[in-house]
């Protein structure tokens, strides 16, 4: 089955991406994994603080998941799986794209801000041309009705 792999992060943009991408795997009979990443500077604390911090880390980006998931199930048939990693976004982004054959299909939500579409964005462009996978740049300011027209 191609799965397409979604970021999951704090960004407006990442709706339009989760949205995308289940829409697309319901019509093509696909799935979709979404990775969120915690990055290493959130645990530069004491062991036992930086424990804490991680597991909180670890249940806020569950609950941010079950969200989306809830409503991939509800809406588009899809149940998501959910990948945590550690470590710098972009390296972690293709550690699992490298990991998991059955991704096909790399789903990220772009920003229309003046400072660009995103650090994701940028620098998995650059590396786009040594990319096993396809790069889906959704625009964050999509409405539902375009998404659904595109998809």
């Amino acid at each position: 089955m191609r799965k397409f792999l979604v970021v999951l992060d704090d960004s407006r943009e990442c709706l339009n991406a989760m949205r995308f991408a289940a829409m697309r795997a319901a019509k093509t009979g696909g799935g979709v994994v979404i990775v969120a990443v915690i990055p290493p500077e959130e645990f530069q604390h004491w062991i036992g603080v930086g424990d804490i911090m991680r597991q909180e880390a670890r249940e806020r980006i569950v609950a941010h998941f079950e969200v989306f998931a809830k409503w991939m199930r509800d809406r588009q048939g899809i149940d998501p799986e959910l990948s945590i990693r550690e470590g710098e976004a972009v390296p972690e982004i293709l550690a699992q794209i490298r990991e998991d054959p059955e991704i096909g299909v790399l789903v990220l939500g772009a920003s229309n801000d003046k400072g660009g579409p995103g650090p994701i964005v940028t620098q998995l462009s650059r590396a786009a041309g040594g990319l096993s996978v396809p790069i889906t740049i959704v625009p964050g300011e999509l409405s539902k009705e375009q998404l659904e027209a595109v998809t």
